[in-house]
């Protein structure tokens, strides 16, 4: 999904350290996604954040399909690293050490 087609109340993407393509969907009224969000900022990894709560149609079919692939219960936040591992939920340990913190 391309954050760059959404309007910014739905998703943006957060410029600053490359570590490979990070996307965490979450939902706009979750405590736990705002917190991984902040971490994600705070850490100054390059990153796009989906609320998947704002999607509709398509968009939201195409998101939660993508959340699927790695977390079938579609839990949030579901935070995806290079197309590869996702970490589900606020982990903090954990998506430093993916991210290489």
């Amino acid at each position: 999904m391309d954050v760059s087609t959404l309007d910014k109340e739905k998703g943006a993407h957060i410029s600053g350290i490359n570590r490979g393509k990070v996307v965490m969907y979450g939902l706009s009224t979750c405590v736990w996604c705002k917190k991984t969000k902040k971490l994600l900022t705070d850490l100054g990894v390059d990153f796009d954040f989906i609320y998947v709560d704002k999607l509709e149609g398509k968009e939201e079919d195409q998101a939660v399909g993508e959340i699927r692939r790695f977390n079938p219960s579609t839990s949030f936040p579901t935070t995806i690293i290079n197309g590869e591992k996702a970490i589900v939920g606020f982990k903090e340990k954990e998506i430093r050490e993916a991210l290489g913190f």
